[in-house]
């Protein structure tokens, strides 16, 4: 597959290739390794979205919400592709046979603001927004005004009454749905916007019918990489130093398993 990006007017074509359980631990494999082989830049940008995550923690502390600590800490890996392209152009260039520097990496990182994943920033921060408000609702519809003002009391009111473990099924049942929309729309797109200069929708559609077309085995990726992120939350955010990169490298092997240029 040519991975120089398309500067002309022409809109590239690809094909989507079959995959099976074997790329998606092939790809494992491959970003774990990758992560080993530059694990300096991968802590650099893991540490950057770690301390995002206690950032958002310690604010909502300070404003004295932390009931919403559990539901933006389940939304954060929603942005996690997002802040994985630098991750994405470390795997690329050392498939290229070129030097990873640091200055080519982040030279690369900045330089994506004037291209289209600029675009799928905001569709990003759309849906986590989306999680966010619809937390609210929830919380508003079956837990009324009765929300406590501590982490502690609001996480036994969720598990040890029926309003609280109502408002878990449901939530978690569109949380789900919002994270496969999403998932759907950016594991290939990000990647693939990264190596050609097309337009975003374009990056999307080709993202969705990846997926489409590979159900099982696109979504046993993001089901893994949702749990890895997830129980990365668990030490104060720590495990997403390590997670994050090596989830981020997957993530672009698995592109390159999964789609051709025509």
């Amino acid at each position: 597959m040519e991975e120089q990006a398309i500067h002309s007017g022409q809109t590239p074509k690809f094909r989507v290739n079959r995959l099976m359980g074997s790329d998606v631990t092939a790809a494992f494999r491959d970003g774990w390794r990758d992560f080993r082989r530059y694990p300096a830049i991968g802590l650099f940008f893991g540490t950057i979205y770690a301390l995002g995550g206690v950032f958002i923690a310690v604010v909502l502390v300070h404003y004295h919400l932390p009931w919403m600590i559990i539901p933006v800490a389940i939304g954060f890996p929603l942005i996690g592709p997002f802040v994985a392209v630098g991750l994405y152009d470390v795997s690329r260039r050392h498939h290229r046979g070129e030097d990873v520097r640091w200055s080519a990496v982040l030279t690369e990182v900045f330089r994506q603001r004037e291209r289209q994943l600029s675009w799928m920033a905001f569709v990003v921060l759309f849906i986590f927004w989306i999680w966010i408000y619809q937390v609210r609702l929830l919380m508003a519809l079956f837990l009324g005004f009765r929300i406590p003002a501590s982490l502690d009391a609001f996480g036994h009111l969720l598990v040890s009454t029926p309003h609280g473990l109502l408002f878990l099924t449901v939530g978690t049942i569109v949380g789900a749905v919002l994270a496969t929309i999403l998932f759907t729309a950016t594991v290939i797109s990000m990647p693939l916007l990264l190596d050609y200069d097309i337009d975003f929708v374009t990056a999307m559609l080709t993202s969705m019918r990846t997926v489409l077309e590979n159900p099982l085995p696109m979504l046993a990726f993001g089901a893994a990489v949702a749990a890895l992120a997830i129980l990365a939350l668990v030490p104060g955010f720590l495990g997403l130093l390590v997670v994050l990169p090596v989830a981020g490298h997957a993530t672009w092997h698995l592109y390159r398993r999964a789609i051709s240029r025509i």
